[in-house]
């Protein structure tokens, strides 16, 4: 068979994704902060933008901007409508980030300056000491299951009856990877209460036996129920039963106040900064009023002098031309790509408000289950349109604080065939667990049963899991924290 060159025609359909398409899906998720960031950036690289002053009276919105040039260029984007049908999830990974729009005088550098370290978690720093600590492959498997079940504070949520039934092995393994955990940095983690873990600290400090130890297994109940005010008597009870001196006893009670009772809070980030809503709602009258929070935020406009030199063609050189009407376009497309993410914000906040009326006229009782299909739908949009403009986004309502996803979760049906927010639910199971005896605290049985009793249809697993999450001990630790208080 002989070789042959032919032509032939295939037809296909591809989306390409431009620069600007690509920079008007980065600006939907961003916070604050970072739109900030990047309209600033912009005003440095881009010589057609400048900020409106907050003394200034007009405002030339882009529409009236652009000359001719640039409209030839945006072709049908105009109104934008095709970034609300495009399923972004489809083209972008989560981790991809926007570099900013391409600038023909800027060559990116590696500083060292501009390294920024990513802090370790306590999750990370645990799990890379237990790598190092064992080979063994159902110890490692052990250690991780322990390990994800330690919170922020650094201490361990779980029972070991649940790592035994998970990983399939017997007590002894768990509580031998238990010790092992419990010997890590930072000193105290692992531990399944105060007392356990001051014990690993003191333990570490080689005061095993010591008048402190002594103070934290017999006296820190004590302590805890009454708070640092009986500090004093416990000083005088020692005192009294050990026949120490009061130079003892005030040296052990320093030992002690120096210990640390959540050892993990070391590894959080450090305090966020007070947090600015990026939508308000007010209620006025009887109906709800969204409004958008744009304080701090440049007001953009297209610099007239450039503007009126690309009209009257004052530009001798045609680079220099060719070079601000390439600017004149990526600021078109920049203004209204932060227009169209308000308009999104807004349409979206007023889908939540109306979702949500009964919650912000009553309360958490009253949230209801809402997925993102739910607004997507109502206000004719791609879900992954509103996956990406509620995240890192705030509303302030007469009920508080709160950010966009979370007035976004599932739902728990009830015996009547309603269905009720797993907010709510867990709410519920919290102040039931608050009005307990606490002589016979509820068990998670229990719980099932009484939300039952409310109209509640909900497994007992789907009550472990609520509870967990509302970092609430099991019913026999409630029980033990009662008797200690007595």
């Amino acid at each position: 068979m002989g070789l042959e060159t032919k032509l032939s025609l295939k037809q296909k359909q591809t989306l390409v994704m431009t620069a600007m398409l690509q920079q008007a899906i980065k600006l939907l998720p961003m916070h604050r902060l970072e739109l900030v960031q990047v309209i600033r950036q912009e005003l440095m690289e881009n010589p057609m933008l400048e900020e409106v002053a907050l003394e200034e009276d007009g405002y030339t919105p882009a529409e009236e901007d652009a000359p001719g040039a640039a409209d030839s260029a945006e072709d049908n984007v105009a109104d934008g409508k095709e970034l609300y049908d495009i399923n972004w999830d489809d083209y972008f990974p989560e981790d991809w980030e926007w570099k900013g729009l391409p600038s023909e005088e800027y060559e990116e550098r590696f500083s060292f300056e501009n390294t920024v370290r990513t802090p370790t978690t306590l999750n990370e720093h645990l799990l890379t000491q237990l790598v190092t600590a064992t080979q063994d492959e159902v110890e490692r498997r052990i250690g991780a299951f322990l390990i994800g079940n330690i919170d922020e504070d650094g201490y361990l949520r779980c029972d070991l009856d649940e790592v035994m039934a998970e990983i399939g092995v017997d007590r002894a393994s768990a509580e031998r990877v238990l010790a092992m955990i419990q010997s890590f940095d930072p000193t105290g983690v692992g531990a399944r209460d105060l007392r356990e873990c001051l014990l690993i600290q003191l333990r570490f400090l080689g005061l095993e036996g010591s008048l402190v130890e002594t103070i934290v297994s017999e006296y820190l109940p004590k302590l805890e129920a009454r708070g640092a005010a009986h500090i004093s008597d416990v000083a005088k009870e020692l005192n009294k039963t050990l026949n120490l001196s009061a130079e003892e006893i005030s040296l052990a009670l320093r030992i002690l106040k120096n210990l640390d009772p959540k050892p993990g809070l070391r590894f959080t980030s450090e305090p966020s900064e007070g947090i600015v809503p990026d939508v308000i709602v007010m209620k006025v009258g009887n109906d709800y009023q969204v409004f958008l929070n744009d304080d701090g935020i440049p007001r953009l406009r297209i610099n007239s002098t450039y503007k009126r030199m690309l009209r009257e063609g004052q530009l001798g050189q045609p680079e220099a031309k060719h070079y601000l009407e390439d600017k004149m376009r990526s600021a078109v497309w920049l203004i209204r790509s932060i227009e169209q993410r308000r308009q999104t914000l807004y349409k979206v906040a007023n889908s939540l408000v109306k979702f949500q009326r009964e919650f912000l006229d009553h309360g958490l009782a009253h949230l209801k289950p809402l997925v993102l299909k739910d607004v997507a739908e109502d206000i004719g949009m791609h879900e992954s349109t509103v996956s990406r403009v509620t995240t890192n986004k705030y509303m302030y309502t007469e009920q508080g604080l709160f950010e966009l996803k979370y007035f976004f979760h599932s739902g728990i049906e009830s015996y009547g065939g309603e269905t009720m927010s797993s907010l709510t639910v867990k709410d519920r199971i919290k102040k039931l667990v608050a009005s307990e005896d606490a002589a016979k605290p509820v068990t998670d049985q229990q719980l099932v049963e009484m939300l039952a009793a409310e109209n509640i249809k909900i497994a007992r697993r789907t009550v472990t899991k609520y509870r967990r999450e509302l970092k609430i001990p099991p019913a026999n630790r409630r029980k033990r924290i009662s008797e200690v208080q007595v």
